[in-house]
């Protein structure tokens, strides 16, 4: 079963993040994560993966009164913003958490995870 793993960071540390150098903390928690991420791969549990960029620089479209518009930015003021995803295709929830776990453990962040619909796809 496939399942999205979102990833998200606290929308005030996202500026103090990207602006300086990282710390040696932050390299330390990035390369246990691309040997976990090389793990998921070898298993053939990783679909893929991928960082988002600031989200100062996105686009949110919406429908209102006047129509379809898109706009700069995120739509709403937001505590957390979403930093990256992944899917994943596991046997079941539980690995699903097993997975998502091991991320939080080195990452800290909360990671949400969503049960991809398919065809297959049950409640």
């Amino acid at each position: 079963m496939k399942y999205l793993l979102l990833g998200y960071t606290p929308a005030a540390a996202w500026d103090a993040a990207t602006a300086d150098a990282p710390t040696e903390e932050a390299l330390a928690a990035f390369a246990a994560y691309q040997r976990f991420e090389k793990e998921l791969l070898e298993t053939g549990e990783l679909v893929g993966t991928e960082g988002l960029a600031h989200p100062a620089l996105s686009t949110t479209v919406h429908r209102g009164p006047d129509g379809v518009t898109a706009t700069d930015g995120p739509f709403a003021e937001l505590k957390e913003v979403l930093a990256s995803f992944a899917v994943i295709d596991v046997a079941g929830r539980e690995r699903a958490v097993e997975i998502a776990s091991r991320i939080v453990e080195v990452l800290g962040e909360p990671i949400e995870i969503r049960s991809i619909m398919d065809e297959d796809f049950a409640t």
